[in-house]
């Protein structure tokens, strides 16, 4: 394992990225945690902001991806959180999405894997700016990003299309570096 000061310890190993919080850990996926996601991103709950992702749309983003994890409790997969990169130096920045299954919800899991992942992406690969873009009506999620430092850019109008086909708007959040609201 290496320390990296208050950034927390990270580990690197042959089967990905690990970062370790204090009640969870983020570590690459492996096939074996398909059915699992696959059931997670089913549930009524997760399932009307994420819509249906099929399996080789979960393998490709969260098994054995550089920009996807899956979130451990006590050994047991919760869900997941990716990450996107823009590394034009113009607009460098990173991105973040994140699902939980329901019975995970409001036990502050959400707010620790946001926070892990953004300690990472602005203190480990240098981004200064971190968006993320949840529905505007999903208010748990938009209230666990504020906790972290996340402040509303604007709504997006007619910005993705919901599991019932019709257009949603999204709220733009970004995350400054020296905004970051660590524990």
């Amino acid at each position: 394992m290496l320390a990296f000061g208050w950034l927390g310890p990270l580990t690197l190993n042959v089967g990905g990225m690990r970062l370790q919080g204090n009640r969870l850990l983020l570590r690459t996926g492996i096939e074996s945690d398909l059915a699992r996601l696959r059931s997670i991103l089913l549930e009524v709950e997760v399932a009307q902001w994420w819509g249906g992702l099929g399996d080789e749309e979960i393998r490709e983003q969260f098994i054995g991806s550089r920009f996807g994890y899956v979130i451990e409790v006590d050994e047991q997969v919760i869900g997941g959180i990716q990450y996107s990169e823009e590394d034009d130096p113009m607009y460098r920045r990173a991105g973040i999405d994140i699902f939980l299954t329901a019975v995970s919800h409001g036990l502050g899991y959400g707010t620790e894997a946001v926070r892990l992942l953004a300690r990472h992406l602005l203190f480990k690969r240098n981004h200064h700016r971190i968006t993320i873009d949840p529905a505007a009506a999903n208010a748990a999620a938009i209230r666990t990003y504020e906790k972290v430092g996340f402040r509303r850019v604007g709504i997006m109008r007619r910005y993705e299309r919901g599991p019932d086909g019709t257009w949603h708007d999204g709220l733009l959040m970004d995350l400054l570096k020296d905004e970051f609201i660590d524990a």
